[in-house]
């Protein structure tokens, strides 16, 4: 990633939102249970408020984590069709001449094996590339080249 606002894959700003749903509807449950101020019964009751304001605390940090990653995208715009970058659909031909289509993105999918989260190593390896050029990336099982073939943006899939 580059520093600046980051395009956001449509996948992956469902799956925030979502996640920000849930945690705003967990959030209201546990303020629901503070006493807020009122004086606590015994130290198991001290306790037990002390725990849930920090669930609390730790609830509002990742709501403005998300809040601030999707105001972020917003910014971003859509992802780039020139250079691979987060929410890009790329297709690569690795050394082996297999030719293979990837979606890169922050968030990992079990079930979707064309996605390549963007910290991965071929996934960080492409970030910046445009298509032609040639690199090569270190996965577990060794050193492999790859060629960027092609480029585009997210598509409404991603």
């Amino acid at each position: 990633m580059n520093g600046g606002p980051e395009p956001i894959s449509t996948a992956a700003r469902k799956a925030l939102e979502q996640e920000l749903a849930e945690l705003r509807t967990e959030r209201a449950t546990v303020a629901a249970t503070l006493n807020g101020g009122d004086e606590v019964g015994d130290r198991a009751d001290q306790a037990d408020e002390l725990q849930r304001g920090t669930e609390l605390d730790h609830l509002d940090t990742r709501i403005a984590e998300i809040d601030g990653r999707l105001r972020e995208a917003d910014v971003a715009g859509a992802p780039s069709t020139d250079a691979v970058g987060v929410g890009s659909t790329v297709t690569v031909r690795f050394a082996d001449g297999l030719e293979t289509t990837l979606r890169i993105s922050e968030f990992a999918e079990a079930e979707d094996r064309t996605l390549v989260t963007a910290d991965s190593p071929l996934g960080a390896a492409l970030l910046g590339h445009h298509a032609g050029e040639t690199l090569t990336y270190d996965p577990p099982g060794g050193r492999t080249i790859v060629l960027v073939l092609s480029v585009g943006g997210d598509g409404g899939k991603s």
